[in-house]
């Protein structure tokens, strides 16, 4: 009995000490929650600093808007990497363990994110080999994407198709597939077919389309032209066009020339024939 009296005044003067202490041990962690979150304020406004610095130095520089995006997106990443470490500090962590305990960690998620730095290692070899740049528009051969290229991050490049939507392709990928950049020269061909029927004149479709390519004023003139047979088809011959224009004028040149053809032709009084089917009965 005497040793249950004993343990339960060493736990009550426990208890007691410890709510002695109890006020002291929340005003310090109270100190430190609210140091953690100036520290967070500021470093966060120190952050936005350096890199809005880092963009205005870089542009005086003539950098590539991409490079300028990629650089951006690592310094923002590197900064609030050492933020948390300062936080971590004041909490009573120590940084070396901090960094250790990240580094071990950091093995683990990088096998489980094998994709992620893939797109990393795409990024960089993106912005040093240069197969595009921002305002490049591209054809991605991997799933046939293509768009304005707008934005090259750490991981991922966001394109802009021609009716607006936003794509958002993994830089893995487009490292490793093949890329065709349609903006990189100044000229662009523009490729057309056109159907007519077999019992139209062929001669006279030809010239009738020569005649429309020749009096498109966005039609490069001093570039070779052609409009010659392409296919033989089942209920039609395929008619190949092709001639140049600038590269920024080329989707407004090639949508007119199929619609000036239309007419060309329809006015000749040449045939644009449907698909047929022919049953035997």
């Amino acid at each position: 009995m005497e040793l249950d009296l004993e343990q339960i005044t060493q736990d009550l003067n426990a208890l007691e000490k410890f709510l002695d202490t109890l006020p002291e041990k929340a005003m310090g962690l109270g100190v430190r929650v609210l140091i953690a979150a100036l520290l967070f304020f500021v470093g966060s406004k120190l952050i936005k600093f350096i890199r809005k610095i880092t963009k205005r130095s870089l542009q005086r520089a003539s950098a590539e808007t991409g490079v300028i995006q990629f650089l951006d997106g690592l310094i923002k990443v590197g900064l609030y990497g050492i933020l948390v470490l300062m936080i971590a500090g004041n909490f009573g962590f120590d940084a070396a363990s901090v960094v250790a305990l990240i580094g071990s960690a950091g093995v683990t998620i990088g096998l489980a994110l094998q994709g992620s730095l893939s797109n990393l290692a795409g990024g960089v070899l993106i912005l040093m080999l240069k197969p595009f740049r921002v305002g490049d528009y591209i054809l991605e051969s991997g799933h046939g994407t293509e768009g304005t290229v707008k934005e090259i991050g750490i991981f991922y490049t966001k394109l802009t198709t021609t009716d607006g939507k936003m794509v958002v392709l993994p830089n893995g990928n487009l490292a490793n597939n093949a890329i065709t950049n349609a903006t990189d020269s100044p000229i662009r061909r523009i490729d057309l077919t056109v159907g007519i029927s077999y019992d139209s004149d062929l001669k006279k479709a030809k010239e009738v389309i020569q005649e429309v390519i020749d009096s498109d004023i966005d039609v490069m003139h001093d570039e070779p032209t052609f409009v010659f047979v392409d296919t033989l088809a089942d209920s039609a011959v395929i008619i190949g066009i092709r001639c140049f224009c600038e590269n920024p004028k080329y989707w407004s040149v090639r949508w007119r020339l199929l619609e000036m053809v239309k007419l060309a032709l329809d006015e000749a009084e040449i045939k644009i024939p449907f698909p047929q089917v022919q049953l035997h009965i």
